[in-house]
């Protein structure tokens, strides 16, 4: 039997507790050893490479800043410069809080990589131990540093401004722009204020009511999980932060305590907004009510209670809508538990359910589905030389591959999740994501959600295999209006109320693609997407990607045009031929 097994039985349960101790204190010193010694030279990587950016691109975030609110068509003059003095702030203190954060997080990434890194390597499945005790977890942390930094810098120079040109740029919704209402918004302070005064108290109150079910709860579980070596203590890699938690867990449970009564204060100002947003001081009122049932809700949801609160619950909404920013109750757990829904994870090791379909994971899932689509879509001369050389370099003027190829994968995942009558949205390795069983992280939140909605869309409409072709092309080829200009609609949609429903669903589902492409890790692994099609089309024409020879390239490939529509779109049309610039002509 393997000692990453689960024992049988107290008295073989605590001999082989006894057994892995010293392999787990040598490793702890072994680990701690090489934190310490590159704990430093990390921390110099990440607060040099960090400061830089941040000093560096400061001036040009002000003027950015500042330019795009004032030129926005979204705001109102009056919101215009409430915005502009509160922003002042946060672009005041950013710099010194990103260079504190920069100095912790190096010192922490620095000294607790290498220790991880050590207690993986006598993980199961693992061959030659004894090397890879000492090596891992160095010069992988050294790229680790290198990775942070450059995840910083794609932050900092391509989404920050890429989400301030949206503002700047985008008209307002209904043709009216936001503006503050001044009278609701005194009002909005002050239900704001009664919120803080009755939640702060309230929800401290209820945090102290469980603490002490907490600590006993979870020194319970903490310590039946290390007997039996099960849960955290499963992975040899999670051994020594599991055994600090049972001596750190009363400081958890007072840090729970103590961050519930901090949130009181935004739970309790939440209720401006509502007064706000419902035009209501009702409303507003009913909110400070109901936020007392919903953190009670929520909390026994959390430490394994009892279901449901003995607070009222009003109405505070005129409209039983999702808004974001509410405190919603985590919804999972229980239904899972009544009506026997399978979770999500899969497996049983304490591992695989940390990192099991975290977003970076479905990052991934989505660039090998743009990696096998977009080989397919070069293969058929759909993705074009010129296409691969203006997204490497940045331009303007092909998005096909920044966004359209992303957002068709996408479309493809919804398409395949509607004929396969899904509630949630069916993964490309056929596991269901839905709202019941979804990691509960804001990057959900954010964009499964409206993908939900948007799928649900799709299928009301009810697509022939016409449309729904269209719908792919459309998608794909948004970022170039002329190639999607030269798509005969007239020979499928002659419905134009239709014809603007699916365009209506192209631009949403742009408009979602752009803000994933958002993300801290996207640009850096897209980079690396990019690199890999391109190497694909070299393999495919033995060509050239330089600018000299990019139109030579694309007379070349433009003999896979003709297959332009079965494989990749799920019908076979005619075609009239592609010309020199690569353009596909239906």
């Amino acid at each position: 039997m393997s000692i990453m097994e689960p024992s049988q039985g107290f008295f073989a349960s605590i001999w082989r507790f006894l057994y892995f101790l010293p392999f787990f204190i040598g490793l702890l010193v072994l680990g701690i050893v090489k934190g310490a010694l590159l704990c430093p030279f990390i921390c110099l990587i990440m607060t040099i490479g960090n400061s830089a950016i941040i000093l560096g691109l400061w001036p040009a975030h002000v003027i950015w800043t500042y330019y795009c609110i004032l030129r926005t068509k979204q705001l109102g003059p009056i919101l215009k410069i409430v915005l502009c003095i509160g922003i002042s702030l946060i672009l005041v203190v950013w710099p010194p809080i990103g260079v504190l954060s920069s100095i912790l997080a190096g010192l922490g990434y620095g000294f607790l990589a290498p220790i991880i890194a050590t207690f993986e390597a006598v993980g199961e499945g693992k061959t030659n131990m004894f090397f890879h005790c000492f090596w891992d977890g160095t010069w992988d942390t050294v790229k680790g540093s290198f990775t942070v930094v450059r995840d910083l810098k794609d932050v900092a120079f391509n989404s920050y401004f890429s989400l301030m040109d949206d503002l700047r740029l985008q008209d307002p919704p209904n043709g009216e722009p936001h503006e503050l209402r001044l009278l609701y918004v005194l009002v909005a302070i002050i239900v704001g204020v009664i919120g803080i005064i009755i939640d702060l108290p309230m929800i401290t109150l209820i945090a102290l009511f469980k603490s002490p079910y907490m600590l006993f709860k979870g020194w319970k579980r903490l310590f039946q999980d290390l007997i039996g070596r099960e849960g955290p203590f499963l992975e040899t890699a999670c051994v020594p932060f599991a055994g600090l938690a049972i001596i750190l867990w009363p400081a958890a449970v007072i840090g729970a305590v103590a961050a519930s009564s901090i949130s009181s204060l935004f739970v309790g100002g939440y209720a401006a907004v509502v007064t706000y947003q419902e035009s209501s001081i009702q409303k507003g009122l009913a909110y400070v009510v109901a936020s007392l049932s919903i953190f009670d809700e929520y909390s026994n949801d959390v430490l394994d209670m009892p279901a449901g609160s003995y607070f009222p619950r009003p109405r505070y909404r005129k409209q039983e809508l999702l808004h974001s920013g509410t405190l919603s109750r985590p919804t999972s757990f229980n239904r899972e538990k009544q009506e026997g829904k399978k979770p999500l994870h899969k497996t049983m090791s304490f591992k695989n359910k940390v990192l099991e379909y975290k977003p970076i994971k479905l990052l991934g899932l989505l660039l090998i589905e743009c990696k096998r689509h977009g080989e397919a879509l070069i293969a058929e001369g759909v993705i074009t030389a010129k296409d691969i050389e203006e997204t490497k370099s940045n331009k303007e003027g092909s998005r096909i591959i920044a966004i359209g190829l992303p957002a068709y994968c996408i479309l493809q995942a919804l398409l395949r999740s509607i004929k396969a009558n899904s509630d949630g949205l069916l993964l490309s390795d056929q596991t269901e994501l839905t709202l019941e069983n979804k990691p509960k992280d804001t990057f959900f939140e954010w964009f499964l959600e409206p993908l939900l909605i948007l799928k649900d869309q799709i299928k009301s409409v009810n697509l022939s295999e016409e449309e729904e072709n269209y719908l792919c092309k459309l998608v794909l080829l948004v970022g170039d209006p002329k190639r999607v200009g030269d798509i005969d609609v007239g020979m499928i949609l002659q419905n134009e109320r239709r014809q603007a429903e699916i365009g209506a669903f192209a631009r949403r589902l742009q408009g979602i693609t752009k803000s994933i492409s958002r993300s801290p890790t996207f640009k850096r692994r897209f980079d690396d997407l990019v690199k890999a099609l391109s190497e694909e089309l070299e393999k495919k024409i033995g060509g050239s990607l330089s600018s000299n020879g990019s139109r030579s390239t694309q007379r070349s490939i433009s003999g896979f045009g003709r297959l332009f529509s079965q494989k990749s779109f799920g019908r076979k049309t005619s075609n009239k031929g592609v010309n020199d610039q690569g353009e596909v002509h239906p």
